[in-house]
């Protein structure tokens, strides 16, 4: 894509002046997983006072759903991230359906992942500004199967809907999607073989 803006030069420019600047924000981190939030959370951890955000409603069944928030549970622990707490939001799936409803049909990547990015980020912004945070991001940029340019347009809006600054991100530079390999292999992670959503584990065929 042509002219297509450089999110992670955009996000260390942020981490750069944060650093330069001795400032250590609070940032509500949204989560989808513990393999997602590995590498991330290595790149960001020095530069903000971090929350994690676990609220996935397009996740199916509710044993995977539990399973990978159990398992980001004990990713956090196991690596040492005391002090960065992991908020769970109730899990009501009817948020995700009602949100995609007439886009079931739609194949992986297409309209329904944008109301799928948009529903979970829309919470994200309004509990970040809810309790006091100034920033917020996605480790969904880590993936590459996910589209950096919506999820960073939508953050953006959010942002400026909601008072808050969004980190533009794109977690897979850098080796950071390689990156999230090494630690899933060292940690002993669970990493799943579809994105989360019925529609998604039905196109894989698992």
């Amino acid at each position: 894509m042509p002219n297509r803006i450089n999110y992670d030069r955009e996000m260390q420019a942020v981490l750069d002046r944060l650093a330069a600047e001795n400032l250590r924000p609070r940032l509500l981190l949204h989560a989808c997983c513990a393999p997602c939030s590995s590498a991330t959370l290595e790149r960001l951890a020095g530069h903000f006072d971090l929350s994690i955000l676990y609220y996935n409603p397009n996740i199916y069944p509710p044993e995977e759903y539990h399973r990978r928030e159990a398992e980001l549970e004990r990713f956090v622990r196991d690596a040492g991230y005391t002090g960065v707490p992991v908020i769970e939001l109730p899990y009501e799936p009817r948020e995700f359906y009602d949100a995609v409803k007439g886009l079931e049909d739609e194949p992986e990547k297409g309209g329904r992942c944008t109301v799928c990015y948009r529903l979970r980020l829309e919470r994200a912004a309004r509990y970040a500004a809810e309790h006091g945070f100034e920033w917020f991001t996605t480790t969904l940029s880590i993936s590459p199967v996910k589209d950096p340019v919506r999820l960073n347009t939508i953050g953006a809006e959010l942002a400026e809907q909601y008072g808050l600054n969004y980190l533009q991100s794109e977690f897979r530079k850098r080796d950071g999607y390689k990156r999230s390999l090494v630690l899933s292999a060292e940690y002993g992670l669970y990493r799943q073989d579809y994105c989360g959503c019925e529609f998604s584990k039905k196109s894989r065929g698992v």
